[in-house]
């Protein structure tokens, strides 16, 4: 099964509010909504594995830290994100990391 983290983002809020109306309208049937979803975060999960190569680097002070069901959640104070020219100050981000190998 793949992680679900994605459903969260604008993409993903975007794809459940359209499958909702679609629900609503009685267009399709929350089955089939379930299965575009699962689909999606398959589909997600490996776009990301396979065909992003950049790389960030980051530096801040650790707040907190958290090991849960092979999760990693860390939140960092006054973080430094650099690519190679641009550099982006913030003062406080959330990083949930999970295992990208498949177990397929």
């Amino acid at each position: 099964m793949a992680y679900q983290l994605y459903r969260n983002t604008t993409l993903g809020n975007s794809l459940q509010e359209s499958l909702d109306e679609l629900i609503q309208s009685q267009q399709i049937t929350p089955h089939l909504a379930l299965q575009v979803l699962l689909q999606f975060d398959k589909a997600i999960n490996s776009a990301l594995a396979q065909r992003v190569r950049n790389r960030v680097n980051f530096r801040g002070s650790l707040n907190t830290y958290r090991f849960c069901d092979n999760v990693w959640t860390f939140v960092l104070n006054d973080v430094e994100f650099r690519e190679v020219t641009e550099l982006v100050k913030v003062d406080k981000v959330k990083i949930v990391a999970c295992d990208g190998k498949s177990n397929n």
